[in-house]
C-alpha cells in the first residue's frame, strides 16, 4: 500500500543484491529484541517492585526484583549497543556487495545504459541510493522485526495477568504500528520523490561546479551555477520539511495509542480489581508494561518513511542496471578474432541512424582508420564494432557470434576499446595496468609499457611500477597518458585494439608519431581520428561524409572520393 508495484519489485531485487547474511541479520534481530525486551521487563519488574514495596514486605522478598531492575537496566543499553554493531555490520557488508553487483551489471550492459545519465546523477545512484538501500536493513526491516517480537512479548505478559487488558493493548498496538506508519509513508511519498530528484540534481551540479570551476569563472557563469546549487539545496530542505509533517502525525498517533492503552488498562483493571480478578500489584504491571511496549511501534513511522525512500532509490538503481533478464549475455571461448559487419547501420539507441549500411571485415592484423567530420558518428561506429551498443540494422559479429549476445569477457579476449576519456586511476602504474588483467605480472607490465613506448619513462620513475599517479593522470603529460592507455591495451593481450581519438589534445608531432607507431604494430588496429596525415599506412579507411559511408584503401579514396581528397588536401 505504501509502495507502488514498481517500487516493491525494484526494492526486492535490490535487497536480494545485498546478499545479506541471514544468520547475522537474525543475530541483530535477537539483540534488538533482547534490548527492547529488557526495557519491557524493566517496566514490568519496576511496577511490581514499586507496588509490592508499598505493602512493606520483608526486604528479602524484594531483593531479587531489585537486582533484576539493575540487570534489565544494564541489559537494555548493552543489547542495544550490540544490536547496532551487528545490524550495521550486516548493512555495510551488503552495501559493498550491492555496489559490486551494480558495477558488474553495468560492465555487462550496453553503453547506452549510462550514456544519458549525468555523471553527478550516476554518482548519486551508486553512492547515496545504495546507502539508502542499506539503510532499509537498519531503519526499516530491523525495527519492524523487533517491534513485532516486543509486541508479542508485551501482549503475552499482559495476557497472563488479564486477557481483557491484553486485547485492548493489541488494538492500540495495531493503531500505532499500522495506522501511524501508513500515514507517515503515504503522506511523505510525493515530497520524498521530489527530494530524491533534487538531490540527484544537486550532485550533478556540484560535480560540474567542482570540475569546471575555472572554465565557469572565465565564462562568467560561476555565480549562476552557485545560485543554482543554493536553490536546489533550498528545495531539498523544503521537501524534507514537508516529509516531516506526516512523520509528526505518525508520532502523534503513536502517543495517542499509548495513552489509550494505558487508559484502557486502568479502566478495565479497576473493574477487574473490584471484581477480585486482579490484585493491585498486577494492575500496576498491566498499566506500566505498555509504556515500554510502544517503544517498538514508535520506530515504525520513521521505518515507513525509510521504506518509501528505499523504494524510490531502488527504482533509480534498477533503471540504471536494467530489468532483470533483459540483457542475458552468453560466454564464449575460442572465438576467432575476426569482426564482420554486414549491411551495418549504426546510431545511438533511441536516436536516428548516423551511418550505414556498409560491410567491413576486421582481421587481427588489419589497420583501419575511421575518419570524418566531428559529430558525424565516428565514435558511434567504433562503439558498435566494440559491442557496447547494438546496431540499428544489419549485423556485427565476432568469430561468427553476434556481438550483442556476447558478454564483455568474451569480447575483450579479441578486442579492447580505449575510449577518448578512459580513466587513469589515482593509484600505482601497476594497478592502472591491472585494470584489464588482474593476474598481470610485473614482467608483463614492463613489456606492455615498452611496446607503448614508455620504457624510458618507466626507468625514470622514482618507484618504477609502484609509482603513484595523480587523479586522472594530472601528474603526467597528455602523451604519456595516451601511451599509458595504450600499454593497458597491450597488457590485455587482445589481438585487436580499438582507439577513439588517440591523438586528441596532443601536439601534431606527438600525435602523428603515436598514430604511426600504431599503424606499424603487429596488432589489429581500429582507430577513430580527425588527423588525416599518415593514413597511407592503413589497410582500409572508413570515411563518413554527408554523402554516406565510403570504404577503401587510401589510394582508392584519393582517386574516387572528392570529399575525402578535399579533406586530405585541407589537412595538409
Amino acid at each position: 500500500m505504501i509502495l507502488a508495484k514498481k517500487e516493491r519489485v525494484a526494492l526486492r531485487r535490490c535487497l536480494a543484491a545485498l546478499e545479506l547474511s541471514r544468520g547475522r541479520f537474525a543475530l541483530s534481530v535477537l539483540f534488538g529484541s533482547m534490548g527492547l525486551g529488557s526495557a519491557i521487563a524493566l517496566s514490568a519488574v519496576s511496577a511490581w517492585l514499586i507496588a509490592r514495596a508499598s505493602q512493606m514486605p520483608p526486604v528479602l522478598e524484594l531483593s531479587i526484583a531489585a537486582t533484576s531492575v539493575r540487570m534489565f537496566g544494564i541489559g537494555k543499553a548493552v543489547f542495544r549497543y550490540l544490536e547496532r554493531l551487528a545490524s550495521h555490520r550486516v548493512a555495510l557488508a551488503g552495501m559493498g556487495r550491492l555496489r559490486t553487483n551494480i558495477y558488474a551489471a553495468l560492465a555487462e550492459s550496453s553503453a547506452s545504459r549510462v550514456a544519458g545519465i549525468r555523471r553527478g546523477d550516476l554518482l548519486a545512484r551508486t553512492g547515496a541510493d545504495v546507502d539508502t538501500i542499506g539503510d532499509t536493513v537498519v531503519k526499516a526491516i530491523l525495527p519492524a522485526c523487533v517491534a513485532f517480537v516486543s509486541a508479542f512479548v508485551s501482549v503475552g505478559i499482559v495476557w497472563f495477568l488479564s486477557p481483557a487488558i491484553a486485547i485492548a493493548l493489541v488494538i492500540c498496538l495495531l493503531i500505532s504500528g499500522v495506522l501511524g506508519p501508513f500515514v507517515s509513508g503515504l503522506g511523505a511519498r510525493r515530497a520524498e520523490q521530489r527530494r530524491i530528484d533534487d538531490e540527484a540534481e544537486l550532485s550533478a551540479l556540484s560535480l560540474a561546479l567542482l570540475e569546471g570551476a575555472g572554465e565557469l569563472r572565465i565564462s562568467g557563469r560561476l555565480g549562476e551555477m552557485e545560485v543554482a546549487v543554493r536553490r536546489t539545496e533550498s528545495r531539498i530542505h523544503a521537501h524534507r520539511d514537508r516529509a516531516a509533517k506526516p512523520l509528526a502525525w505518525a508520532a502523534a498517533i503513536d502517543t495517542m495509542a499509548l495513552a489509550l492503552a494505558v487508559l484502557a488498562a486502568i479502566i478495565i483493571g479497576i473493574g477487574q480489581l473490584d471484581a477480585g480478578l486482579l490484585n493491585g500489584i498486577e494492575l500496576a504491571v498491566c498499566v506500566l508494561v505498555p509504556l515500554a511496549a510502544f517503544e517498538g511501534t514508535a520506530a515504525l513511522g520513521p521505518a515507513a518513511l525509510q521504506l518509501v525512500q528505499s523504494g524510490q532509490a531502488a527504482v533509480r538503481i534498477v533503471d540504471l542496471i536494467g530489468e532483470k533478464g533483459t540483457e542475458e549475455k552468453r560466454h564464449e571461448t575460442g572465438l576467432e578474432p575476426v569482426i564482420e559487419a554486414r549491411d551495418l547501420v549504426v546510431g545511438w539507441p533511441g536516436g536516428p541512424d548516423v551511418a550505414g549500411p556498409f560491410t567491413l571485415t576486421v582481421q587481427p592484423a588489419s589497420k583501419i582508420a575511421i575518419v570524418g567530420a566531428s559529430g558525424i558518428g565516428k565514435s558511434t561506429l567504433l562503439t558498435t564494432l566494440a559491442g557496447l551498443i547494438e546496431p540499428h540494422g544489419g549485423s556485427a559479429t565476432l568469430g561468427g557470434a553476434d556481438l550483442s549476445t556476447l558478454d564483455r569477457e568474451s569480447i575483450s579476449r579479441a578486442l579492447i576499446l580505449i575510449a577518448e576519456d578512459s580513466h587513469i586511476f589515482q593509484t600505482t602504474v601497476m594497478e592502472n595496468l591491472r585494470v584489464v588483467r588482474r593476474d598481470l605480472t610485473e614482467d608483463e607490465a614492463r613489456d606492455a609499457l615498452d611496446r607503448a613506448g614508455l620504457g624510458d619513462w618507466l626507468a625514470r620513475l622514482p618507484d618504477g611500477l609502484g609509482t603513484m599517479l595523480g587523479q586522472n593522470a594530472t601528474t603526467i603529460s597528455g602523451g604519456e597518458r595516451r601511451r599509458l592507455l595504450l600499454a593497458r591495451a597491450h597488457a590485455s593481450h587482445a589481438p585487436i585494439i580499438a582507439l577513439d581519438e588517440p591523438g586528441e589534445h596532443l601536439d601534431p608531432e606527438t600525435a602523428d608519431r603515436l598514430l604511426g607507431e600504431l599503424y606499424a604494430s603487429d596488432l589489429g588496429i581500429i582507430v577513430v581520428t580527425h588527423r588525416l596525415t599518415g593514413l597511407e599506412q592503413t589497410d582500409v579507411i572508413v570515411h563518413l561524409g554527408d554523402d554516406g559511408v565510403e570504404i577503401g584503401a587510401y589510394d582508392e579514396l584519393m582517386e574516387h572520393s572528392p570529399s575525402f581528397r578535399w579533406a586530405v588536401q585541407e589537412a595538409r
